[in-house]
């Protein structure tokens, strides 16, 4: 379980195919203080520390389901990506709650600087069933977000210059795909509506 509050960025030191699976290690502060066999969030997806060289380097593994769920699989060696532990029990949850399972990929479709913060748009399929409303909470990249704008297909969100320059969002383009996680209320509320049969 998350918050959606990026603890630090990291930089992919190399990546490797072994069979279906991807093996991605990663450069990060977080290094020395990580454990094998604990989770933590790269660009909003949860993955389990398998290897731990020194104090600046780790190892994670991507199976097929998540290299096909996400977009795990356009990172190359010096992407950057947005690290987030788990949350502890008794902490403040300044983000919302974010499970580490992506939904869906959605696209980055227009960035616009407005009075030094930025509005970036996002587009996504909506024939799976997802949805966002204002002032809902979505999870992009494994940063948790506050919809300012929603419709069909579409949504959203004001970054503030803090969270720009934290966050990989200061290296989106217009046409990146991004790791999408819908409000975990939102998506109970979905099913309930539209039942259970697809």
């Amino acid at each position: 379980m998350f918050t959606g509050i990026i603890e630090k960025l990291g930089t992919v030191a190399k990546v490797e195919r072994v069979g279906g699976n991807l093996e991605l290690f990663v450069h990060s502060e977080l290094a020395k203080e990580l454990k094998i066999d604990q989770s933590i969030a790269h660009n909003g997806i949860c993955l389990t520390v398998v290897e731990i060289f020194g104090d600046r380097t780790y190892r994670v593994t991507a199976i097929d389901e998540t290299i096909d769920k996400t977009n795990i699989g356009d990172l190359k060696e010096g992407s950057k990506v947005n690290l987030e532990r788990c949350m502890t029990m008794g902490a403040r949850l300044d983000g919302h709650i974010v499970q580490g399972h992506v939904d869906q990929i959605g696209v980055c479709e227009e960035i616009e600087e407005v009075d030094g913060s930025w509005i970036f748009d996002f587009s996504y399929d909506d024939s799976v069933g997802n949805i966002t409303v204002e002032k809902g909470s979505i999870t992009v990249n494994g940063t948790s977000l506050t919809v300012v704008k929603s419709k069909k297909g579409g949504f959203s969100v004001a970054i503030i210059p803090f969270t720009y320059d934290h966050t990989i969002f200061h290296e989106l383009n217009v046409g990146d795909s991004v790791n999408l996680e819908f409000d975990i209320i939102g998506k109970y509320v979905a099913r309930m509506m539209h039942g259970y049969i697809k």
